[in-house]
C-alpha cells in the first residue's frame, strides 16, 4: 500500500495564503486557486492531488474533480511544454477554427488531445474563448490568446514554439 500523498511545506503555505481570503467556513472556495498551484508545481493535477486537495479543504474528493474536469486550463495528465488550446465552439467553427485544428494535427502528426513525439506541444481542442470575431483563435498555455490564425499564421507559431523549446534545451 502507498504512503498518502502529501503536499510540500511551501505549498501548504501558497494554499494558506489562498484559503486566507475567505470565511473560515468557505475554505473550499479556495479550490480553483489551489488547483492553479498544484498545475503550476507539478505541471497537472493527478487523481491523487485531486483527494489531498479535497481533504485539506474538507470538501468531497467529487467536488474537486469536478472542479478539474470542468475548466481545460487544469491538465489531468502531463502536456507538452507548450499546450495549444484551439476553440471549436460553434462560432469558430463557422470561422475556420476546426480547419484550424485540422491543420495543426497534420503539421504536429498528432491527434486532438495527443503531445508531439518531442514532448513541446499538447494539442487540445477548446470551449468558447470569448473572442468568436477574431476566430480561428487558441490559447497558448492559458495565457497567450494568439487571433485569426490562418495556415500560415498557425506554421509560423509552431516554429516559433519549437524554437523556443530548442533555444533553452
Amino acid at each position: 500500500m502507498s504512503a498518502p500523498y502529501a503536499f510540500s511545506e511551501a505549498t501548504t503555505q501558497r494554499f494558506e495564503r489562498e484559503v486566507a481570503k475567505y470565511p473560515a467556513d468557505q475554505r473550499q472556495s479556495a479550490v480553483m486557486a489551489c488547483l492553479a498551484i498544484i498545475q503550476q508545481e507539478q505541471g497537472y493535477v493527478s487523481p491523487e492531488s485531486e483527494k489531498a486537495l479535497a481533504d485539506y479543504l474538507g470538501m468531497p474528493a467529487i467536488a474537486v474533480h469536478e472542479v478539474t474536469t470542468f475548466y481545460n486550463m487544469y491538465n489531468q495528465k502531463p502536456v507538452g511544454r507548450f499546450k495549444i488550446n484551439v476553440c471549436t465552439n460553434l462560432p469558430c467553427q463557422l470561422r475556420d477554427g476546426q480547419s484550424a485544428l485540422e491543420h495543426l494535427c497534420k503539421r504536429l502528426g498528432v491527434e486532438e488531445g495527443e503531445t508531439t513525439a518531442d514532448g513541446v506541444i499538447t494539442l487540445q481542442q477548446s470551449e468558447c474563448l470569448g473572442a468568436c470575431a477574431d476566430s480561428p483563435v487558441l490559447l497558448v498555455n492559458d495565457r497567450k490568446m494568439c487571433s485569426f490564425m490562418d495556415h500560415q499564421r498557425l506554421d509560423a507559431l509552431v516554429e516559433l514554439l519549437k524554437s523556443q523549446a530548442d533555444s533553452s534545451r
